[in-house]
């Protein structure tokens, strides 16, 4: 067990994050074409528009509290005078909310694209793949909190906070031994999450990459109205 545990969460994340960066690199190089959303708006909006909307306010708003909450060294929560217990609770309060809003809009995405014809004509294996194991992952963070409500001393926050730092900090031997105590659906959240950056580069998550920042810096476009004598 000893063996598994550093294999799945000291050498097993390094493998996943090594193909998550060189994979999205040499795809965008050699296979520019295949960076798209891959968007079926045209099939169908109206789901689409509620469901994405959804997702990506929760999905945004829960990963950035993962990272804010893992990887902020414990000494500045203090230095701020939050405890691990009030983190604790905090995290549960705002990735409840959060993680419910994400499950509703990928709930609308997947009956859309499993149950709408022309939307499942035009989705590959792996957009299915992707979105489930999505899915599941979410599933996952949602009932950790149940199982973070049963103890909530913030310990094994503390534990999980210390694996992705020790990871962070290329220190592969203190991350499997801050992980290994902690509650089984933990440790399949972080091994599913790990699973999704391996996966990243083979499927439309490329597009995260692709946000479009030179939007906000690009200059106005002026739009001239055209006058009845020139149609």
């Amino acid at each position: 067990m000893n063996y598994l545990n550093t294999l799945l969460f000291s050498i097993y994340p390094y493998i996943a994050l090594t193909v998550f960066l060189l994979g999205s690199l040499v795809r965008y190089d050699r296979d520019q074409y295949t960076w798209r959303t891959g968007s079926s708006q045209l099939l169908e909006a109206r789901q689409l528009r509620i469901g994405s909307i959804l997702f990506h306010v929760g999905v945004l708003a829960v990963l950035a509290g993962h990272f804010v909450g893992l990887l902020t060294p414990k000494a500045v929560w203090h230095l701020l005078g939050v405890s691990a217990s009030a983190k604790q609770m905090l995290a549960m309060g705002a990735g409840g909310l959060f993680g419910t809003i994400c499950f509703i809009g990928m709930t609308i995405l997947i009956h859309r694209r499993l149950t709408n014809p022309r939307v499942r004509a035009t989705s590959s294996r792996m957009d299915i793949a992707i979105l489930l194991l999505l899915y599941v992952q979410l599933i996952l963070g949602l009932l950790s909190i149940f199982v973070s409500a049963g103890h909530l001393d913030g310990e094994e926050m503390l534990h999980l906070m210390s694996w992705a730092q020790s990871i962070v900090t290329l220190n592969g031997g203190a991350a499997a031994a801050s992980i290994s105590g902690v509650h089984w659906i933990y440790k399949v959240h972080v091994f599913l999450g790990m699973t999704l950056f391996l996966l990243f580069p083979f499927s439309r998550l490329v597009h995260v990459w692709s946000v479009p920042v030179q939007y906000f810096r690009r200059n106005y476009q002026v739009v001239r109205a055209r006058r009845v004598s020139e149609l």
